[in-house]
């Protein structure tokens, strides 16, 4: 090992059992039950949320995804910036109503929301199990990301596959002990390294690989002009269609997300969660910094075989291996904090709805399961955290062993989670909605994305396939709601939320 090598990986060491212990010595002083490990008992402010679910946008793929996106297609990578933005006005209101609803009646996750909505336990044990198998290949996507940026600040010293190993055991321990509230203390660390990372990498790279941002756009006009119009340099059609269709599915799907939603119930008020969807988008300004990166890397590094490794080319072929270990520590923890809450998410939906005997639609039987430290609620959270141990675990043996099997899947992530955007928020405002026609409606949206997928017609004719599949949801349901009209299953009228209504 040369001694590069060995400064960088002995900074990663220390950096991960630094993580480790805020990670588990945050749950000191706190209950040990449900609620507090799956929402930290709904008692983060407004800078916790805010760092909170700045760690789950800024992921591994910004470091890696955005800078190899910048490189290969170019102006479609604007789409990540444009619909987390836009999410987080639709935050604004929904974010809110969620908190409100599921606060009043002590629910922990969008399975426990549905299951309530309709008074129906299988409704909420699908929408689990449909969430799940739309989330678990974000945790191998997070864990492989993690080994290439730890192979590649390591200088190649540590093996991809010990890396995967570390981020899995690193995020298992503190998540399984702590919950979301150790998520929330391990992103403060994160947050810190990412915005010294970026901003540095902002002033480097353009000074030391070119003269400066002047030249730098100059450049970009004069030579590589098709990375600046859609559909980009060799995108596959990502024209401007496909980026107003994306933005607009993805904006609202990410307000229902299993982690945002964790994120959302985790606050103190609603109040803190209007603060926060104000705040957020001033952290996504930091995603033009990986963007610019890549293009830059269009110059420096003209045959890159790997546009994902661009960022981190540049950074060892011109650093000292301290400040690479800083910034590769900086990419690591942007995959272990949205690993753990994804991780946390699963476990929280899985065990605590289709394992734990359903807690949303008795609420007798919901107020004395959930009272911390009863029986009940004690065996509900090992239950979760069995879950969210195993489903790390399907992820880990994917990134390890099937490395291209679940990635593929993720492709089409966002777009089959859109499919739960009625069940989840929609049938909290349409009352007449029924429990038949909110699932005839995710079960046909589904189909029509996986069929779009499977034919490789997504997008079609430039339009999102999730679009298309929400659309025919949406169509199937309000078609199945009033052309047989029945009385829906509902909560009474004062439990419709509203982001205006906080409980007593």
């Amino acid at each position: 090992m040369s001694g590069s090598a060995a400064i960088a990986t002995t900074i990663f060491g220390l950096a991960m059992a630094a993580t480790l212990a805020i990670g588990v010595l945050s749950a000191r002083g706190r209950d040990k039950g449900m609620a507090e490990w799956s929402v930290s008992s709904r008692g983060l402010g407004v800078l916790f949320i805010w760092l909170l679910m700045a760690g789950e946008t800024y992921t591994s793929f910004s470091f890696l995804g955005t800078a190899g996106w910048s490189y290969s297609m170019g102006v479609p990578i604007l789409y990540l910036v444009a619909y987390l933005t836009t999410g987080f006005a639709v935050a604004y209101v929904v974010g809110p109503a969620l908190w409100t609803y599921a606060s009043r009646h002590r629910l922990l996750s969008i399975a426990d929301m549905a299951e309530h909505r309709f008074r129906s336990r299988p409704v909420g044990i699908l929408v689990a199990v449909t969430a799940t198998v739309f989330i678990v290949p974000y945790v191998q996507v997070q864990i492989q990301g993690m080994g290439v940026v730890v192979n590649a600040m390591t200088y190649g010293s540590v093996d991809l596959h010990v890396a995967a190993v570390i981020s899995f055991v690193v995020a298992e321990a503190f998540i399984l002990v702590s919950g979301l509230r150790g998520s929330a203390w391990v992103s403060v660390l994160k947050d810190v390294l990412v915005i010294v990372a970026v901003v540095f990498l902002a002033v480097w790279v353009p000074l030391h690989y070119l003269d400066g941002y002047g030249d730098f756009m100059t450049r970009m006009v004069e030579e590589k002009p098709q990375w600046l119009t859609f559909p980009g340099h060799e995108s596959g059609g990502l024209n401007g269609t496909w980026f107003v269709s994306t933005l607009l599915l993805n904006a609202v799907t990410i307000s229902i997300f299993p982690t945002t939603v964790a994120g959302y119930l985790s606050a103190k008020s609603p109040n803190a969660l209007r603060r926060n969807a104000l705040l957020l988008p001033w952290y996504q300004l930091l995603l033009f910094i990986p963007m610019m990166v890549g293009a830059v890397a269009l110059f420096a590094l003209p045959t890159l075989d790997n546009p994902d490794l661009a960022l981190f080319r540049l950074v060892t072929d011109s650093l000292p291996s301290p400040v690479v270990a800083v910034i590769g520590v900086a990419g690591a923890l942007s995959a272990i904090v949205p690993m753990s809450v994804f991780m946390l998410a699963i476990g929280t939906l899985c065990g605590r709805t289709l394992l734990g005997g359903g807690n949303g639609s008795d609420p007798r039987s919901r107020a004395a399961g959930s009272r911390p430290g009863s029986a009940d609620d004690v065996r509900i959270k090992r239950l979760s955290q069995l879950v969210c141990f195993v489903a790390g675990l399907v992820a880990l043996l994917g990134a390890l062993f099937l490395p291209n099997t679940l990635v593929k899947l993720s492709v089409i992530s966002y777009e089959g989670l859109a499919q739960l955007v009625p069940l989840a928020l929609f049938a909290l405002f349409w009352r007449r909605l029924t429990a038949v026609a909110g699932v005839a409606g995710m079960l046909t949206g589904t189909g029509v994305v996986l069929l779009l997928w499977w034919t490789d017609n997504d997008p079609w004719h430039g339009i999102n396939g999730g679009v298309l599949g929400l659309a025919a949801n949406l169509l199937v349901a309000a078609a199945l709601t009033y052309a047989r009209p029945s009385t829906p299953v509902t909560a009474p009228a004062r439990q419709t939320p509203s982001p205006e209504q906080e409980p007593a």
